[in-house]
């Protein structure tokens, strides 16, 4: 009875994090692709405004602590996760015309992209933060493991899925069958999230409320700006929370310097269509599956550190990376596949290992606020990953300095240093020193930062 109440809450936990899979796969695999290659637009335009809503990542700390304090009807992550969801997949509705007015360099159209990914920016780092934490405050340390497994696969096959029919929806781009395929996001996310979450979480009493609101700062309850100072007061202050923070930071940077101009890596080095730039995705999809579910399985017999699963991770996407950069540059397109697909395993054991570390760098009743600087961490990486990849096209290919496949070569080589880098910095990071960390020191900086 246990195993299968395990198993539900965890397929539920996965299928709430269905909707976000398939948006951040459409914007990475297909408005990319579509609004660079097929319409024209300034890559660095399009590679910014994906990155855009990762800029915004510190709100992320902010709604971290806004909802460990302001529950709705008892509950603290479940209104916040659905309307973070529904909210930002209302936004795709408009993208379609969007990419057509960044490929006509519309300086209305790209004003109303940056507002309108700005928007989906602050709804995501809502989910992120009230999602992350929902699924801390479900689990047991011993069950995190097998089920951050799980629910990254469920993200990554929700991605494969996305992209499969977009190649049967739009094997060539048109307006019309990207809008086609854009309005199926509302629906997705909608049905999924409610599926996921509704009954997951138990509502705290009115005593525990109390108790929560008494933790406020004096003066005030305190605005992302002010969140933002904590969180770079607890990283002055304590160099694990600092090094996790550089950590994450950099191997986020290492793996999706690529995200953005892959599909058009396809495109310009080896003039493929868009239904054979699309199966990018599902290459490395189904490696990242299969790291995943290989390590969940491993980790559920064998006690193995996650500190190791996500070294082993980091080492595997740098190697992919490593032969992808071969790939450009001798113009082997027979290398991108068995590429993608190292690249996809070892981003499958790093999710495992990185998101389960996440989990357990965190303080007692603050779950909110450190699950919130660790995806900030992730937000920037990435926000910085598509505007260093987009001006590198912009400047290098564009800009007719070097051929393509010199310019992605240069791409995946920096990517895979970033990665080695990383995973240097993670070997000095210790979970035991960590937990050193006491409620007091979370206090001083939020006293340190109201007298400021």
């Amino acid at each position: 009875m246990g195993l299968l109440r395990f198993a539900v809450k965890t397929f539920r936990l996965s299928l709430m994090r269905v909707g976000a899979g398939w948006m951040f796969a459409l914007l990475t695999f297909n408005f990319n692709r579509v609004s660079i290659s097929d319409l024209g637009a300034m890559a660095v335009i399009v590679t910014t405004l994906i990155g855009l809503h990762h800029f915004i990542s510190f709100f992320q700390v902010y709604w971290g602590r806004f909802t460990d304090r302001y529950p709705i009807f008892g509950l603290r992550r479940t209104p916040y996760v659905i309307l973070s969801n529904v909210g930002a997949a209302l936004i795709f509705l408009a993208l379609p015309s969007i990419a057509v007015g960044l490929g006509e360099r519309s300086i209305i159209a790209t004003i109303e992209a940056f507002a309108l990914i700005f928007l989906f920016g602050v709804l995501m780092a809502m989910n992120g933060s009230s999602s992350n934490a929902l699924i801390a405050e479900v689990t047991t340390p011993k069950e995190r493991g097998a089920v951050v497994a799980f629910i990254w696969a469920t993200v990554i096959i929700s991605g494969i899925v996305s992209a499969g029919i977009s190649r049967v929806i739009m094997p060539v781009y048109s307006p019309e069958a990207m809008q086609q395929l854009y309005n199926l996001t509302p629906i997705i996310v909608t049905v999924t999230v409610l599926l996921g979450v509704i009954g997951l979480e138990k509502p705290i009493s009115k005593e525990e409320h109390r108790k929560l609101l008494e933790q406020a700062p004096e003066k005030g309850e305190a605005g992302p700006l002010e969140t933002w100072r904590v969180a770079t007061g607890l990283m002055k202050r304590n160099p694990q929370v600092r090094g996790f923070f550089a950590f994450v930071l950099l191997a986020i940077l290492g793996i999706f310097l690529q995200d953005a101009i892959l599909e058009p890596f396809g495109a310009e080095v080896f003039g493929m269509p868009q239904k054979d730039t699309a199966a990018f995705q599902q290459a490395w999809g189904a490696g990242a599956l299969l790291g995943m579910l290989g390590i969940g399985i491993l980790s559920s017999i064998f006690p193995i550190q996650k500190k190791t699963i996500a070294t082993l991770g980091g080492l595997g996407v740098a190697g992919g990376l490593a032969m992808l950069m071969i790939s450009a540059l001798t113009l082997h397109r027979e290398i991108i596949s068995p590429a993608l697909l190292i690249m996809g395993l070892g981003i499958g054991l790093f999710n495992v290992g990185a998101l389960a570390m996440m989990m357990e760098m965190t303080v007692e009743g603050q779950t909110g606020l450190y699950m919130g600087m660790w995806g900030m961490a992730q937000g920037l990486g990435n926000g910085f990953a598509n505007v260093i990849s987009g001006l590198g096209h912009t400047v290098m290919i564009e800009g007719g300095l070097v051929t393509p496949s010199v310019g992605y070569g240069l791409v995946f080589g920096l990517e895979a240093l970033l990665m080695v880098l990383a995973i240097g910095i993670l070997r000095g990071i210790s979970v035991q020193e960590f937990k050193g960390l006491t409620r007091q020191e979370i206090t001083t900086a939020l006293a340190m930062d109201a007298a400021s």
